[in-house]
């Protein structure tokens, strides 16, 4: 490829790298404002994760998603009447196509494009060289925008032994799981703490299996997906959560979050699970609606982390043995763009866990360079991809300034200062961001009729379409409706903890 004569792109022309949930976002967004995206797609559908026919795709048979049909979504488009609470994946592609064909981005995507080298083009811009069904192309860009997600490159741990396990059902990532019909009858081992894992532990326990062990370094608390028949990230990701977040004190957080995790689920302990760690931000968050009962019940086990393997037997930590038919690893993935000149590579630091960016977006010796999507939200990632989507595409039109290099060279000596702690954002406090840097987070004062929805309730897409740049105006009825849906919000009387909350954050929300 290098004897390839570049093709200059004009100046409105933006590579968007990956058409999945954030790429769509981005390309909508840029679109919006002036900008022709260029979205550079390895298969031959949208979607990502949700492509089931995608070589990266994490899908199995009866997958729901972890999060409601409320907020799995964007501002802009909500799912077909009747759709269940928590969609199934091919709903969820489903809806990715409807986006994409409502905002006419099939126009702009090159499908079965593979990206292969992303460097600093000679002089200005950026050199993009990719494959589309075999023919070769290098184009250069102003702007580029890499969108194709943190969920790529599967993670597995280094255990003694590992390569000599004997199984008759061998060894697998959580990512190539395709149903429980295979282990029916087999004694099966999943290690890894992640939702993934447990949803899967879950599905094969449930599915007929012989029997289930569930192996982790540490017990993390676990959210179920319902509270009282209300989606989980309704009452937990609200605003008045994520403005407490930046007001209080670390240790009086940690206990105040860990006080309301086991007041609406429990302790795992409770279940016949591990005592986690006392602090919530050391323990860390899962969610999954069974594992927790399914341990009570006795069809999963647990145990500590897997200390060696000798063929068929698993040796614990705690000396206990067991002789699974097979173990699937449920341990995350890690940050990888492997099309990166290693030169940019080494900018970012990227080291399969964290990445060198300002608020996850810039760089200040990368100009013209974005990322969307890298970092590992907890809970909903729609509505916060969409926030990150408009803020570049705010940011690069003009909209809104961006950010001074001083600031992002702050960003960048927080986002070193943070490796080492825990990878997981919540959601609302991602969302909360990236809506302040766009201009778009609802100013309180001018909604008072919906005052408790907005504080309490979801942090729904549609209320950041209330004030600045794109508000629309059903943006208040449809905040309403979200709030209503699955009869969280139902009146604008604040609950006596909610009422408190307001007391401590409204004046800060207000000042700001």
């Amino acid at each position: 490829m290098q004897s390839i004569i570049p093709h200059i792109m004009p100046a409105s022309a933006v590579a968007v790298i990956g058409a999945g949930p954030s790429g769509l976002a981005a390309a909508r967004w840029l679109a919006q404002h002036g900008f022709e995206p260029v979205v550079f797609e390895a298969s031959g559908r949208v979607g990502g994760q949700w492509n089931t026919g995608a070589e990266h795709s994490a899908t199995w048979p009866g997958m729901r998603t972890n999060t409601s049909r409320v907020m799995t979504v964007f501002s802009d488009l909500d799912y077909p009447e009747g759709t269940a609470t928590y969609p199934r994946h091919d709903q969820v592609q489903a809806y990715l196509e409807a986006y994409a064909e409502k905002f006419g981005l099939a126009r702009c995507i090159r499908f079965n494009s593979a990206v292969e080298l992303l460097d600093r083009a000679p002089g200005h811009g950026w050199l993009v060289r990719s494959r589309q069904n075999g023919l070769e192309k290098a184009e250069i860009f102003v702007h580029v925008v890499v969108a194709t997600g943190r969920f790529v490159e599967t993670s597995m741990p280094e255990i003694p032994g590992l390569e000599s396990f004997v199984g008759s059902l061998g060894i697998c990532h959580t990512k190539d799981y395709r149903g429980a019909t295979v282990y029916r009858g087999k004694s099966v081992l999943m290690a890894g703490c992640s939702i993934s894992a447990l949803e899967i532990a879950s599905d094969i326990a449930f599915g007929g299996a012989a029997g289930v062990l569930a192996s982790y370094r540490k017990q993390r608390y676990v959210l179920p997906k319902l509270i009282a028949g209300v989606p989980t990230e309704h009452v937990m990701f609200t605003r008045a959560a994520a403005m407490a977040a930046r007001m209080l004190p670390p240790d009086i957080l940690a206990a105040g979050m860990r006080d309301k995790v086991v007041s609406v689920s429990g302790s795992p302990a409770q279940f016949g699970a591990f005592e986690p760690d006392a602090n919530i931000f050391a323990a860390g968050i899962t969610q999954s609606q069974h594992f927790l009962p399914a341990v009570a019940e006795g069809r999963i086990g647990v145990k500590p982390w897997i200390e060696r393997i000798d063929g068929r037997t698993v040796h614990f930590a705690d000396g206990s043995r067991a002789a699974p038919d097979g173990i699937v690893f449920g341990t995350g993935y890690k940050l990888s763009l492997p099309w990166l000149a290693p030169e940019i590579g080494r900018l970012l630091a990227i080291d399969g866990g964290h990445i060198d960016l300002h608020e996850h977006t810039f760089h200040p010796d990368l100009p013209g360079l974005a990322f969307l999507g890298l970092y590992d939200a907890v809970g909903p990632t729609f509505p916060v991809l969409e926030l990150q989507a408009r803020w570049v595409a705010y940011a690069l039109s003009g909209i809104r300034s961006m950010p001074s290099r001083e600031a992002m060279q702050q960003g960048i000596e927080q986002a070193r200062a943070g490796r080492g702690g825990p990878t997981g954002i919540p959601m609302n406090m991602l969302a909360m961001l990236f809506a302040g840097n766009a201009g778009v987070e609802p100013r309180l004062g001018n909604w008072r009729q919906i005052e408790r929805a907005l504080l309490a309730g979801p942090l729904s897409p549609a209320s950041f379409r209330l004030d600045g740049p794109d508000a629309v105006a059903d943006a208040a009825e449809r905040v309403k409706a979200a709030a209503r849906a699955f009869g969280c919000i139902t009146s604008e009387d604040y609950t006596s903890e909610e009422g408190l909350m307001r007391a401590i954050v409204l004046p800060n929300m207000q000042a700001a």
